[in-house]
């Protein structure tokens, strides 16, 4: 709901402010008074198109704020989450726009800065204008679909449809990959043949590569280690080594030993050295014997381990990912025998999606063909008061490619007198027709749509009497569910406001001010009388408002 718009500096309104309720609210004056202004104001809010001949002469800009309270679940609270915008106060919509002289402008929602395209998606959330050129809301044939499923109440079906169209587009999606896949595997399948053949020989194992790299590091540090064991071999036990010069030492000692008693005691230091010494030597054997590395063996794990990364540079990957190729390349060349088989089994799957979406669909289809029996029903009944007695309504439905709103395309379409066809309401219907022929539509559709302000703009020209006062009785139906806010000439509908602003204009400004109920007497009588305002005049005014 629309609770205030502010305007400055726009035209001929140098400042002013328009505090709005629920229900039906009427803004008169006398013609040239200014009262498309405060549309164009209001309009400046909502992100239309502005020019900067619209800046009041001598002002640096215009501005143009528009607050809006809106329910928890509105869409434009998700749209405005959707684009990181902060909400200060639960359900508080602030759009504001300045227009500056030069033609530059910006917008905010919020107090934050959005582009203009944002704050014109927000207002088409928050506010319907219907005026005599318009052709969004109601008129715009891109929304009539979701109007007559809303209107009938198809949220769940609609559901249902949107799920099997779903689950048919990722079944043809499955389906259209396999195909592909298989195309491309056909044409390498000599290459396939040729990889998996030399991965199948080579049989890599995982976790392969760190063995032979452990086992590898392993030999080459005993290869290193037998090494210095035979030069110490040798040192020890060679011919000429320590312990064949200590035994030699030995035999001569014992020779002279008993000569001198000294000698004794290093012949004994000798044994006990060959005694070590022997022990040295059987030492190094073991040690020896147990860290020897055939040659062989070492090439065998380095050629293995060459081979492994060899393959695995080839195939750009890591040699861990070798075991895990030959397999999937095993898989696709099994998969190339089966594949005939596996698509077939997706096409059933996909035509199995296809017969549920298409079952729905038609379901669909024939609920809104239902529906709009009825919506063309509840519109006809509305068109004889609106002094549209000749004219014919009709939601008419075509085929149309399956997609997750179903196979249908669905336009409002009028024939405006007997014998005439019917075509779009934009096209067919003059201006004041099209007004009423919206207002017959809005009565019949109750709450459909978002908006929850609706604005028309002098949707009684042309009409008075018991046609215009229907219009008001109209109005103030559609109220009942929305706000609703109209420009009128007609005393009639004007009367049937529960709120009322007079759009005044003196000494070249524009002025906005609400009326209490001596002033709306005051103002219908004008209506009804013109520059002089008679008794007949004031008692009519008083009747008006009474029956309103």
């Amino acid at each position: 709901m629309l609770l205030r718009l502010a305007i400055r500096d726009l035209v001929l309104i140098e400042q002013s402010a328009l505090e709005l309720g629920p229900g039906l609210s009427v803004l008169t004056g006398e013609t040239g008074a200014g009262k498309s202004i405060l549309l164009d104001g209001l309009g400046l809010a909502l992100g239309e198109r502005a020019d900067a001949a619209m800046v009041r002469k001598g002002a640096a800009q215009a501005s143009a704020t528009a607050e809006f309270r809106v329910e928890a679940d509105h869409p434009a609270l998700a749209l405005m989450a959707e684009n990181d915008l902060a909400i200060d106060e639960p359900g508080l919509i602030l759009l504001r726009r300045t227009l500056k002289a030069d033609g530059g402008s910006r917008a905010h929602v919020n107090d934050q800065p959005v582009s203009i395209g944002l704050l014109r998606q927000l207002g088409a959330l928050l506010v319907e204008v219907h005026g005599q050129h318009d052709e969004r809301g109601l008129l715009n044939p891109r929304g009539h679909m979701a109007l007559l499923d809303s209107y009938a109440g198809h949220g769940a079906l609609l559901a249902e449809v949107a799920e099997a169209h779903a689950d048919w587009r990722a079944a043809r999606a499955a389906r259209e990959a396999a195909e592909a896949r298989a195309e491309a595997d056909q044409r390498d399948r000599e290459w396939l043949e040729h990889a998996a053949a030399e991965l199948a020989a080579l049989k890599p194992l995982p976790g392969e590569e760190a063995e032979l790299s452990e086992l590898r590091a392993t030999m080459q540090k005993g290869a290193r280690l037998a090494e210095s064991l035979e030069a110490i071999e040798t040192l020890v036990s060679a011919a000429d080594g320590a312990l064949s010069q200590l035994r030699q030492a030995a035999r001569r000692l014992e020779r002279v030993a008993d000569a001198e008693p000294e000698l004794q005691a290093a012949l004994d230091a000798v044994d006990r050295a060959l005694v070590e010494g022997d022990a040295v030597e059987a030492a190094l054997a073991t040690v020896r014997a147990r860290t020897q590395v055939s040659p062989d063996s070492l090439e065998a794990a380095e050629a293995r381990l060459f081979d492994l990364r060899a393959m695995a540079r080839k195939h750009r990957i890591e040699v861990e990912a070798l075991p895990a190729l030959a397999d999937e390349l095993k898989a696709r060349l099994t998969a190339l025998d089966d594949a005939a088989h596996g698509i077939a089994g997706l096409a059933n799957t996909e035509g199995e999606a296809l017969k549920r979406l298409e079952g729905v669909a038609a379901r669909l289809t024939a609920a809104r063909a239902d529906a709009a029996l009825r919506l063309d029903a509840a519109v006809n009944a509305e068109l004889p008061a609106l002094k549209l007695e000749a004219a014919r309504f009709r939601t008419a439905l075509a085929p149309a490619p399956l997609a997750a709103t179903g196979a249908d395309q669905v336009q409002f379409e009028v024939a405006t007198n007997a014998g005439t066809g019917f075509g779009p309401l934009t096209r067919i219907a003059s201006g004041g027709e099209m007004s009423r022929f919206v207002l017959a539509l809005k009565v019949a559709l109750a709450s459909a749509g978002t908006a929850g302000t609706l604005i028309f703009d002098e949707i009684d020209r042309g009409v008075g009497g018991a046609t215009a006062s229907a219009i008001g009785a109209r109005l103030a139906h559609v109220a009942n569910g929305a706000q609703v806010l109209v420009v009128t000439h007609s005393p009639q509908v004007a009367a049937a406001g529960a709120f009322h602003a007079r759009i005044s204009k003196a000494s070249g400004r524009t002025d906005i001010r609400p009326l209490d109920r001596a002033e709306r007497v005051a103002e219908i009588a004008r209506m009804l009388s013109g520059a002089e305002i008679t008794a007949e005049a004031l008692a009519q005014a008083e009747r008006l408002l009474g029956e309103g």
